[in-house]
């Protein structure tokens, strides 16, 4: 464990409130969205299409839109383990140098595990691979 300049305070019981509604707030979004997509997006009636070329056009937005909901499933993931965090009691804190996560990044993005400068360290790391 690393020791920081400033101490930060713990979350108060409200704070972690204000928390627990954004994050429900979050999850009931992209639960809203899956379920829309699931029953307006996804029906490709082909009597409706004209030709070929709109039959793989909607074809390729379908694709794509099973990704953008995968990708929705892992922010859904991480969504549910802030929540499952606060009710443990450890909300906050880094998954990796195991110090309290700033208040600002926290109201940015209550669903992160990671502090700026761990997250940082991540995504140098991630370019550095990808050179």
């Amino acid at each position: 464990m690393s020791t920081t300049a400033t101490a930060v305070k713990p979350l108060t019981k409200k704070e972690l409130a204000k928390f627990k509604e954004l994050l429900l707030e979050k999850r009931n979004a992209v639960l809203e969205r899956a379920r829309k997509t699931l029953t307006q997006d996804m029906t490709l009636d082909t009597n409706d299409l004209a030709d070929e070329m709109d039959l793989a056009a909607s074809e390729y937005i379908q694709s794509f839109e099973f990704r953008l909901r995968g990708r929705e499933k892992h922010h859904l993931t991480k969504v549910d383990l802030a929540l499952k965090k606060i009710e443990e009691g450890n909300f906050g804190i880094c998954e990796v140098c195991e110090e309290p996560i700033g208040k600002k990044r926290l109201e940015a993005r209550p669903e992160t595990s990671l502090c700026i400068r761990c997250k940082e360290d991540q995504e140098r790391d991630e370019r550095t691979f990808e050179s």
